[in-house]
């Protein structure tokens, strides 16, 4: 009966996740066909002619009814084949996306990492005894940090660190290797963990008042062991929930991290497809993004179902 339970709640959550990316596959669609102008003169050119407008035309099915692009789009989707990219003839656009996927996929999987473990551990700070009052100036600089937008803080602490000091590569150098993708993971980071360790916080204190703590206490626990062990766990519900939620964000600052840092990934062909007007491209890439963010989002709710048992029910 509770493998019975779960097999359907699994393919329930299965279901709601394809039709997450089946809604923001038609909006894609939609956006790039109803909007003014006609998208083969905008990839030609105003230059071209009406011949070579009318053949892209053909080769990308705008000739057809809507109705008919739309079945379309959504067997090539089931296939995986929504034509060859416009850039480069001959190379389908998954092809081009599935190249990109994997330093997206490491830049987002590590800032992640980074982010949950700088949050949480800068939540501890700002409620245990270890710094004294000091602990209240970690506050202050995690709603500091929370307050920042990304794009504000990355340049001016890239051309301080990579250009001033020297401490880390300079943008765009191919040969970076894992410091590169640490450093830009590491600025990807701050904003997640600001908000971890805000929210993270504000968990922990809400524990501190419950009996469980003063009976460690009493029992003589250290304070490592009362709020990593005892309270930690408890308090990583919302944690949990917040990293999932901050999910989306992640992504965003990831596009913009790739285009400041000229590293490869989802973000940097997104903006390429877009100023190159290579709709397959396009189509493909957002929807892959969207891909992402869905397992990114059932991997925490998996995750906080294996913390919390009431996320089980």
């Amino acid at each position: 009966m509770a493998v019975a339970l779960v097999a359907a709640r699994t393919l329930g959550r299965g279901l709601g996740a394809l039709g997450v990316l089946l809604v923001l596959a038609s909006l894609v669609f939609l956006a790039l066909r109803l909007l003014p102008g006609d998208p083969a003169a905008l990839i030609l050119g105003d230059t071209a002619s009406a011949a070579d407008r009318a053949a892209l035309r053909g080769k990308l099915g705008l000739d057809l009814p809507l109705w008919r692009q739309y079945l379309e789009f959504v067997w090539g989707l089931l296939r995986l084949d929504l034509g060859d990219s416009l850039a480069r003839p001959g190379v389908p656009a998954f092809s081009e996306v599935g190249r990109a996927l994997g330093p997206t996929a490491a830049l987002a999987g590590t800032a992640v990492g980074m982010g949950s473990v700088l949050g949480t551990g800068a939540a501890l700070l700002s409620v245990g005894p270890w710094l004294g009052r000091g602990r209240e100036w970690v506050h202050r600089g995690v709603l500091l940090v929370a307050a920042t937008p990304l794009l504000a803080f990355a340049p001016l602490v890239t051309f301080v660190l990579a250009v001033r000091l020297r401490w880390v590569p300079l943008p765009g150098d191919p040969g970076s290797g894992a410091s590169g993708l640490l450093f830009a993971s590491g600025l990807l980071a701050l904003p997640l963990a600001a908000q971890v360790a805000r929210i993270g916080r504000a968990a922990l204190l809400d524990q501190a008042r419950a009996k469980y703590l003063d009976v460690a206490h009493a029992k003589g626990a250290s304070p490592w062991r009362v709020w990593v062990v005892h309270a930690l766990p408890v308090a990583s519900t919302p944690i949990s929930v917040v990293v999932a939620a901050q999910l989306g964000a992640l992504l965003g600052g990831a596009v913009v991290l790739e285009r400041l840092f000229e590293r490869p990934g989802l973000g940097s062909l997104m903006l390429n497809a877009y100023a190159a007007r290579d709709i397959p491209v396009l189509e493909a890439s957002v929807v892959a993004a969207g891909l992402l963010f869905v397992i990114a989002q059932s991997a925490a709710g998996l995750l906080q179902a294996a913390v919390d048992p009431r996320g089980r029910t």
